[in-house]
């Protein structure tokens, strides 16, 4: 999938997600950079790069949740009335930048992506959607109950804890990242090792070994 593909519409994209075949030849990679780095716990964080509907980048930091079962594709949590769920609805195509400091490695991963709402009427997305709420802890799923980001805080109370649901609120969202580029830089060694993967239309993967 090129960049020119950015423009199908969200459905379109969850649909895909679900008929993605074989697992990429990056993902045992980026596994093993997870383990490797697992007693770091940022090492679970990556940098998220959207574009806002007048085509002004913008980056933050999120938490890599998981992959979506027997898929390539990343899975983040989100609040609906976040800036990043309008960025994606004006453009849905964005990059993950994640540094892992321990191994001294760097993947950046773009393509098509998506949010999983309370109105998503997919059977499989919306359990993918209620097993990530079921994975927060008490703390992370209070923020989904806060007012509205961005706004002037008013009254400290609004932030007070309160019992939660079993059921997502309406404002917890899945958002799924489905990789078509992915690029691998190893900084340690002598020489540096890059390794470059793009996603075919033939479901196939090409990788190509460039230099650093």
């Amino acid at each position: 999938m090129s960049d020119s593909d950015s423009s199908l519409s969200e459905p379109v994209l969850k649909k895909a997600v679900l008929k993605e075949a074989a697992l990429a030849p990056w993902r045992s990679s980026l596994a093993r950079a997870l383990h490797r780095n697992r007693s770091r716990p940022y090492s679970r964080y990556f940098q998220l790069s959207t574009v806002t509907a007048a085509g002004h980048p913008a980056n933050r930091t999120v938490v890599f949740r998981d992959f979506l079962p027997n898929t390539n594709t990343l899975t983040v949590v989100t609040d609906q009335r976040s800036a990043k769920v309008a960025d994606i609805a004006a453009h849905p195509w964005a990059e993950a930048c994640w540094y892992f400091t321990h191994t001294r490695e760097q993947f950046r991963l773009a393509g098509p992506i998506a949010v999983v709402g309370v109105a998503d009427s997919d059977a499989d997305l919306k359990r993918a959607r209620q097993t990530a709420w079921e994975a927060l802890s008490d703390n992370a799923r209070q923020q989904f109950y806060w007012p509205h980001p961005a706004q002037p805080r008013e009254s400290e109370a609004d932030f007070s804890p309160r019992d939660v649901d079993e059921a997502p609120p309406g404002e917890f969202c899945l958002v799924l990242l489905i990789p078509h580029a992915v690029d691998h830089l190893e900084l340690r060694g002598d020489p540096q090792n890059r390794t470059l993967y793009s996603y075919q239309a033939d479901n196939t993967w090409q990788v190509k070994v460039v230099n650093p």
